[in-house]
């Protein structure tokens, strides 16, 4: 597992989603072999239905932030402590005091924060997790080695995308660009499938990124 500290990666490999049209490079994710524009990215997308029959958040995906190098930061307190804008003060085994975060989903600054899977866990479910051993549905909920996987945001903003995919919610427009680049490459890394209407969203807002490029690795 890396950890990431102060908003970058102390074990960086070589990921790079450009940073046009209003798309902010991820730095140092886990090695990629593929870099291609958006819009062909989207067309290397598996199309199937939905399935969310079965789905418990706690059962299939854990029930709380695992601490995979045994640091005493969880999942949570290592997405914090990477993106933080003015770092918390840590005590004790991680105990996270103060701190300010940037949201870009609103374009809030915010003290209180939720980490957000960016494909979110039921949405994985849905898109092909439901066929995977439960190790590796937590392993999915506890990412780390790809920056674009989890990010810290507002409460507001969370709890308003939910559980929802790309044809459902949106982040505010100007960062509409950085949020397909995020989006796509960890359906790509993982296999997850789009459903049609999620597809169509997709190729609609790519649109508006012609310069989007993707980099993206299967995870193991």
């Amino acid at each position: 597992m890396k950890r990431r500290v102060g908003g970058g990666w102390l074990a960086a490999a070589a990921v790079t989603v450009s940073a046009l049209a209003g798309t902010v490079p991820a730095q140092g994710a886990q090695a990629a072999d593929v870099t291609v524009p958006l819009r062909e990215a989207i067309g290397r997308l598996d199309v199937a239905v939905g399935d969310r029959s079965g789905y418990d958040r706690a059962r299939e995906f854990g029930s709380g932030w695992t601490d995979a190098d045994r640091d005493g930061c969880n999942t949570r307190a290592e997405v914090l402590l990477a993106e933080a804008l003015e770092a918390p003060s840590v005590s004790g085994r991680c105990t996270l005091t103060g701190g300010t975060w940037f949201s870009w989903y609103d374009g809030q600054e915010v003290t209180l924060t939720d980490i957000d899977h960016v494909v979110p866990l039921a949405e994985a479910w849905d898109s092909g997790a439901k066929a995977w051993t439960r190790e590796r549905r937590v392993a999915y909920a506890n990412h780390l080695d790809d920056p674009r996987h989890l990010e810290a945001v507002s409460q507001r903003s969370n709890r308003q995308k939910s559980d929802q995919d790309v044809a459902q919610w949106l982040p505010q427009e100007s960062v509409r660009c950085r949020y397909l680049s995020y989006w796509v490459p960890v359906k790509l890394s993982w296999s997850l499938s789009v459903d049609e209407s999620e597809l169509q969203a997709l190729d609609s807002l790519a649109d508006g990124c012609p310069e989007t490029a993707i980099t993206y690795a299967p995870v193991a």
